[in-house]
């Protein structure tokens, strides 16, 4: 029946539409019973939001690719990474990734709060589809879920994954200084455990904030220094340990994620060998 809906809705009646977009917020109030409403989101990150839901909707996925991301003669094109993440009161509905005239679930209704990542070529056809679930009341019902859209143009990591756990080599360590959306440097303070997420957060007390694309660490404490935490997953299992370190990483949904984090030493020692080589990708100040 689910897959009967999908298809219907790709010819049949729509509940209504929406202008591109970053983000859509509605209500399946609106919409005529057994109707598939059509929506298109194209940018970078967002945000859905489905009152009452009833129906179903189908949201195609179509970012807008920088120049640069066109396929170099030989290679592989890039690939396009979208990650989703429900709200924690996600209900009503469950969402399928459709591919390919395939779906396959990605949240089922009243899902854990986890991020879910998928990738497709920029030539495929994908679209998220919403389904609502019967229920003999809607009235407390939202649907609801952030999205991000990361493709290989922007040289990082989609999510952090088991391979994060791993310490970076020396090349990582250079290109993660100059592409990180924040650059760190401080000493760990503590680090706790979220069992249910499978994350460790990691906070940490600056000592020079060399870059950080959002506030992420402020002034706090009694020594005034910034403080914040980084995420990293519980499976790496990282422990409070001394020493200054250089924490890079990416934003995910907010929340700032460890890429590389040597030891401050280490660091100055391979960026200045970099630099006696000529092998740095960026300049970086180095005390």
């Amino acid at each position: 029946a689910l897959r009967a809906l999908c298809l219907a809705g790709l010819g049949a009646a729509i509940g209504g539409g929406a202008a591109d977009q970053c983000s859509w917020r509605g209500s399946g109030l609106s919409q005529e019973a057994g109707s598939v409403e059509q929506l298109s989101l194209h940018c970078a990150e967002g945000s859905l939001e489905w009152l009452y839901p009833t129906g179903a909707l189908r949201l195609r996925l179509a970012p807008r690719l920088p120049p640069t991301s066109a396929a170099v003669k030989g290679r592989s094109p890039p690939r396009v990474t979208a990650c989703i993440k429900p709200s924690g009161t996600f209900r009503g509905a469950q969402l399928y990734l459709e591919r390919e005239g395939g779906l396959e679930l990605l949240l089922p209704e009243a899902p854990r709060p986890h991020a879910r990542c998928f990738s497709w070529l920029p030539q495929e056809k994908v679209a998220l589809f919403l389904q609502a679930t019967p229920q003999p009341d809607i009235s407390r019902r939202i649907a609801a879920f952030r999205y991000e859209l990361r493709g290989d143009w922007l040289a990082r990591p989609a999510l952090p994954t088991a391979s994060a756990c791993r310490p970076c080599n020396d090349t990582e360590i250079l290109m993660a200084i100059c592409t990180s959306d924040f650059v760190i440097r401080g000493s760990i303070q503590s680090v706790s455990n979220d069992a249910e997420l499978q994350e460790s957060i990691i906070g940490v007390s600056a000592t020079r904030i060399h870059r950080q694309k959002f506030p992420l660490f402020q002034a706090g404490g009694r020594a005034r220094r910034p403080v914040g935490s980084i995420r990293t997953p519980l499976r790496c299992g990282v422990r409070p340990g001394p020493g200054t370190f250089l924490f890079t990483g990416w934003l995910h949904f907010g929340e700032a994620w460890l890429s590389c984090a040597p030891r401050y030493r280490d660091f100055q020692r391979i960026y200045r060998g970099a630099q006696r080589t000529h092998q740095n990708p960026c300049e970086f100040p180095v005390d």
